[in-house]
């Protein structure tokens, strides 16, 4: 008598460890138990071990040493088949793993069943009693849902790993590098094309080119670009309209009134007329016909004019015909595209066997499309379409003698230096060594590949791989590093992919923001100490800032003031950590030698240092690298100068306390003298000079040099921070976080004494401090925090609130930190998905300026023009990516470059300082061709 098979669990059951497996087939019984179970099992059984090992408890896996538990597989499937009676006393004693208990096919399964059901767990004890269905208490479903999301998370990282990823992303831009050529091709490579002919509004005002960035010219330099020429603009109203709009780019001022007027030949004629022809003959067809006739006769004429000049006819603008008086009704929009097709027709057709010099301004069309409703008479554009039109004929003729960084389109690609002649010619060389060690080593694998006696089917010879020498690790990263540098190349210098200019919303901001959060809080993990700012800690605060940066950068958030002052202390915590890792390293451990400074400096300057060099850019342009570099060699000067204090002489004397005291009292000191020395900002009011102005404090300048300008100005230092011939971009960014490292050294030091003298409650799961004590510490950050939010979002100057942030930014760093670790709670966990960015945060936001953000961070990359989320998800994932393989390479170079041995270092050192000598001199010469 057969018993029918048991009914499937209800929706709501926990799930059975034998469901869980899945049904058993023959061939299953055969092969034995799944191996994907050993290392969760394996796992599993480890997490409990710990756990009986703090409580007293015995193991999962039953009684014996730790050693002997850790084995696993072969003892439990001992015990729980001995309990079962199967085994005798030589049985599967020797079957350490799945694989070899499940030799024996059946045997292998029943164990593994036996062992899941032994170590069931007990019951709640307040739990109600459950259905047949539900024989398993909750903690038994909440384990085996626990063991299945490990084995997916290891099926998916199985599949997908971060080498696959990287793979992905070198197909996909190899992909979209093909596309973007063949497009380039077969719909030509004049950016200038694209400015006159196509794009679309972002929002209501804001005009974006196809493919290209957009300049707004300021006054003076639209009067730079275009002294000395001479512009005519030929045509009816609306031209005259175009010509005015065009004028008040140089002069706001200037009056829409005044006569007609003749000079030399022109350098850029802008010429258009229909609209007033189809009024005067009522719209006729002979009128049409007449206008071919006209436009005929003066194609020759203009296209010799356009040999010498920039002449550019403008297609006539729709009309909104419901608002059009009676005497301009005739003027329809069904007779405007008939003008305008026999305009183009005919310009485009007057020179037989080449492109015609005359270029069609049909632009304006598109922009009239949109704007013509906000029209007061149905015939003449609005105001704000006017500027937008004039504004792109200023692109379309000053870009290419200005070459401003975020006016790509009319620019050439610019032309390649002698330093980037020779990193493209070393890159190579790197490139071409690495295939021959490759093809060298490969042949010699085979040659020494063992051969397999055919008679007895074993191996003649165990081979072992020699280490890969450090020559070939040196050149395989050179090569992938210059295969990077190429992609920079392509996306910010060589015009290859699209650019477009930033557009700020609120949702493109505050959207991405809760996708990352909900993705940050959904992957958690329990940290491996529960230390205050332990290095878990430490990555994910990095990580989320990071992303959060990331996303105000792409977005443009920078004109939103509470959003810009929010994002100002988020650089100020990063610096803040910069003080606060630094001086604990040098504190606790003591080590003030030379390889652990070449370490640092090299792992935060390698990749600018590249960059400079294939980018043509100076070292103060990437101002955040700079600005770390210098502040943590400030940390060391003040540590390592006599007296050496560390914590270990500190616990004999603490009269080396007080010595620290004084050595950080005088570092805020001489913060101060540099910071007051130099004359102080001028706001508003200011007379305009022609010294730069800051890029967050418009209409400030620095009248007279102080203390830091004239250290910084001195050669060579003066070579790593002038940008565009002065130290002010240097001296804005050090002085807008001024006092915020050496606030995380001292917040360093107080910690580090509390935890010396046990002060604080650091297990895991407990509080900093009582109760009493953190819980009113915890009111006063969340209160600290929300006033600092409140004020940075009532901020309406950002001049003013700059000059307040250096004092106040780290109310709020300090409430997060006390906020983040006084629970016990929240300081054992934290989010891996930030942890994971955290670790490559410096790589990301140096790499976001050339491959994610375009034209050196003024716009945005486009790989996939026309759909701005993909192209944003395929965008980012390649950027990733890159960050990531970047990050491993400065891992890999660093040990080789910066040996521990002091011999070998120092000639490292001679090398890398004759390198930059180098450096120096060519780009003296450089300066001096372009000047």
């Amino acid at each position: 008598m057969s018993l029918p098979p048991p009914p499937p669990p209800a929706a709501g059951d926990p799930v059975t460890p034998e469901d869980s497996l899945g049904s058993v087939t023959p061939e299953d019984w055969a092969t034995g138990p799944p191996l994907q179970a050993q290392p969760l099992l394996r796992q599993e059984a480890k997490r409990e071990e710990e756990e009986g090992e703090e409580t007293g408890v015995q193991g999962a896996w039953g009684k014996g040493t730790a050693e002997q538990r850790r084995r696993g597989w072969g003892e439990a499937a001992e015990a729980a088949a001995a309990e079962e009676g199967q085994v005798d006393a030589g049985g599967a004693a020797g079957s350490a793993s799945p694989a070899g208990a499940a030799g024996g096919g059946r045997e292998g399964w029943r164990r593994l069943l036996a062992w899941l059901r032994r170590r069931q767990p007990q019951c709640c004890p307040c739990a109600a009693p459950l259905p047949r269905s539900a024989a398993h208490c909750c903690h038994g479903g909440t384990k085996m849902a626990a063991l299945a999301y490990n084995l997916g998370k290891r099926e998916i990282n199985h599949y997908f790993s971060v080498r696959s990823a990287k793979v992905l992303a070198l197909v996909a831009v190899l992909l979209l590098a093909v596309c973007h050529l063949a497009s380039r091709r077969y719909r030509g490579n004049d950016s200038c094309e694209y400015l006159l002919s196509s794009g679309r509004f972002l929002g209501e005002k804001v005009w974006q080119p196809h493919s290209c960035m957009m300049h707004k010219y300021k006054i003076s330099e639209a009067k730079n670009c275009l002294v000395d020429k001479h512009i005519a603009f030929i045509g009816d109203s609306r031209i005259r309209q175009l010509f005015y709009s065009f004028v008040k780019i140089i002069n706001p001022q200037f009056k829409e009134e005044g006569n007609k007027d003749s000079v030399a030949k022109p350098h850029v004629i802008v010429a258009g007329a229909a609209t007033w022809s189809i009024k005067i003959h009522n719209g006729s067809n002979e009128a049409l016909s007449q206008y071919k006739m006209n436009i005929t006769s003066i194609a020759p004429l203009l296209e010799k004019l356009a040999k010498t000049s920039d002449v550019y006819w403008v297609l006539q603008d729709p009309v909104y015909e419901d608002l059009l008086s009676e005497n301009r009704k005739m003027i329809t929009n069904e007779k405007i595209d008939a003008y305008n097709e026999a305009a183009v027709s005919i310009l485009n057709s007057s020179t037989r066997n080449s492109k015609s010099h005359v270029k069609v301004f049909s632009v304006s069309k598109l922009i009239a499309q949109e704007t013509i409703m906000e029209s007061l008479d149905g015939l003449h554009l609005p105001e704000s379409s006017r500027e937008t039109s004039a504004m792109i004929l200023m692109n379309v003729y000053c870009n290419k003698i200005l070459k401003p960084v975020d006016g790509s389109c009319c620019q050439p690609r610019p032309p390649l230096t002698l330093i980037q002649k020779l990193a493209a010619c070393f890159f190579t060389l790197s490139i071409v060594g690495y295939l021959i060690f490759y093809i060298i080593h490969r042949n010699a694998h085979r040659k020494n590949k063992p051969c397999t006696d055919l008679e007895s089917g074993e191996e003649k010879k165990n081979i072992i791989n020699p280490p890969v020498s450090p020559l070939e690790i040196f050149l395989q990263s050179f090569c992938k590093l210059g295969l990077i540098m190429a992609y920079f190349y392509m996306c910010d210098r060589a015009n290859l992919f699209m650019k477009e200019n930033k557009f700020y919303t609120h949702s493109t901001f505050f959207i991405p923001i809760i996708y990352i959060l909900v993705l940050g809080v959904f992957y958690n993990e329990n940290t491996k100490e529960t230390k205050v700012l332990n290095r878990e800690q430490t990555d994910e605060w990095k990580g989320w800032m990071q992303l959060v940066i990331l996303i105000y950068h792409i977005s443009g958030a920078s004109t939103f003031l509470p959003v810009y002052m929010h994002i100002r202390v988020l650089v100020a915590a990063y610096l803040f950590q910069t003080g606060y890792g630094h001086f604990s390293y040098f504190w606790v451990k003591g080590d003030f030698g030379i390889h652990r400074v070449c370490q640092v400096l090299f792992r935060l300057n390698f990749l600018v240092v590249v960059l400079c060099i294939v980018m043509d850019r100076p070292y103060q342009f990437y101002y955040f690298v700079p600005l770390v570099t210098v502040w943590f060699m400030v940390i060391y000067v003040t540590l390592a100068l006599w007296p050496q204090i560390t914590q270990k002489k500190a616990n004999g004397n603490c009269l080396w306390h007080f010595g620290l005291l004084l050595k950080l009292a005088f570092l805020l000191l001489c913060i101060c003298f540099l910071a007051y020395s130099q004359t102080s900002l001028m706001f508003r009011n200011v007379p305009k000079t022609s010294a730069p102005s800051f890029p967050d404090f418009p209409d400030c300048q620095i009248n007279k040099k102080g203390a830091f300008e004239k250290i910084f100005s001195l050669w060579p230092l003066s070579k790593c921070f002038e940008l565009k011939g002065n130290v002010y971009e240097w001296w804005f960014r050090w002085r807008l976080d001024r006092y915020v490292v050496f606030h995380g050294m001292l917040f360093a030091f107080i910690y580090l004494a509390l935890q010396k003298r046990q002060i604080l409650s650091e297990g895991k799961g407990e509080p900093l401090f009582s109760s009493k004590i953190s819980n009113f510490l915890l009111f006063i950050s969340v209160v600290s925090f929300l006033t600092y939010s409140i004020w940075a979002s009532s901020c309406k100057n950002k001049a003013q609130c700059n000059e307040l942030h250096p004092s106040v930014s780290v109310v709020q760093i300090l409430a997060f930190i006390l906020i983040r670790n006084i629970p016990g709670y929240a300081r054992s966990v934290y989010s891996s998905f930030f942890a994971w960015f955290g670790k490559i945060s410096l790589e990301l936001f140096i790499c976001q300026y050339h491959i994610w953000l375009a034209a050196d961070t003024r716009g945005i990359l486009v790989l996939i023009p026309g759909n701005p989320m993909l192209n944003i998800i395929v965008s980012t994932f390649i950027f990733v990516c890159v960050a990531h393989e970047i990050s491993q390479i400065t891992n890999d170079l660093a040990q080789i470059i910066i040996p521990k041995d002091n011999s070998s270092l120092l000639k490292r050192l001679a090398c890398i300082a004759a390198f930059f000598c180098g450096l120096l001199i060519l780009s003296s010469i450089q300066d001096k061709s372009r000047h």
